[in-house]
Formats: structure tokens, C-alpha cells, sequence
């Protein structure tokens, strides 16, 4: 008689429930920062989607389309219809690159880039709040395995 098939399908249970445990938990802290975004941007003159390109132009900087496009997953021509937009309230402009005559920038105006450190703001201290009852170990756990995740993608 052996014991050792069982106690393998007991750990091969228990990871199968770590893994669902784990899955329903980062679903339910997606829709929870998805609901805290929506709320952010509601009423403020601007999408989600705009946020999200001021957000990656504002900590990458200037961009071709192509690269924003593949960065937000959206396909350059959708990508172009809300750059023209903002390029209409002022958030970000285009401009030729330097060395690629083919290529466009896109980059944040001063008007753009206040409303990315705005909006930076309250992701931070969201980060804080969210985290001020952890360890600076814990923080730093975080920190790295959040990394890890988002290489992943």
C-alpha cells in the first residue's frame, strides 16, 4: 500500500484551490480598482481610456502611435480617433520624430501633464492607503511579485 498518490492528489487539490482562490482574488481587486477608476474620471471631462494614455505618456514619455497602440491594445486607426480628441482638448500633440520621418510622437502638453500628475496623485495615495497596514517587508513582497506578474503579460 502506498500513500504517496494520495498525498499527491491532495497537494494537487490543495494547489487547484490556491489557484481558484487566487484567481477570484485578483478578479475581485480588478473590479474594485476598475469601480474606483470609473468614479475618478466621472464627470471629469474624459474616459477611461484618455486616463490611460495620459497615464503611460505621462511615466513613459513621448511615444510613436504604433507603440501606444500596442501598449493600450488598441489598433492604431481606434487609437487615432482619440488622440485627435485629445489633441482637441489640449491633453497631448503630435509631433514628427526626429529620426524616422515615417513616425509621429505623441507626447503630453503642460495642460496634459498636470492632469497626469493629478491623476498620479490619487493613485498613489490610493497605493498608501490600500497599504498602510502592511510591513515595509510586506510592501516590498508586494512591490516584486507585482512586478513579476505584470512581465508576465
Amino acid at each position: 500500500m502506498t500513500v504517496a498518490p494520495q498525498h499527491d492528489a491532495l497537494s494537487a487539490s490543495a494547489i487547484h484551490s490556491t489557484d481558484q482562490a487566487l484567481n477570484h482574488v485578483i478578479i475581485e481587486f480588478y473590479e474594485k480598482l476598475s469601480s474606483w477608476e470609473h468614479a475618478i474620471v466621472r464627470d471629469k471631462g474624459f474616459s477611461l481610456s484618455q486616463v490611460h494614455t495620459i497615464e503611460l505618456l505621462g511615466v513613459h514619455g513621448a511615444m510613436r502611435m504604433k507603440e501606444l497602440a500596442d501598449k493600450i491594445g488598441v489598433t492604431t486607426g481606434t487609437l487615432t480617433v482619440q488622440i485627435d480628441k485629445m489633441v482637441e482638448s489640449q491633453w497631448v500633440m503630435r509631433r514628427p520624430h526626429e529620426t524616422d520621418r515615417r513616425s509621429i510622437l505623441v507626447e503630453l502638453t503642460e495642460k496634459g501633464q498636470a492632469l497626469f500628475l493629478e491623476h498620479d496623485a490619487l493613485h498613489l495615495q490610493l497605493t498608501t492607503d490600500l497599504t498602510a497596514k502592511m510591513s515595509a517587508e510586506e510592501r516590498s513582497l508586494l512591490l516584486n511579485l507585482l512586478t513579476r506578474m505584470n512581465q508576465e503579460f
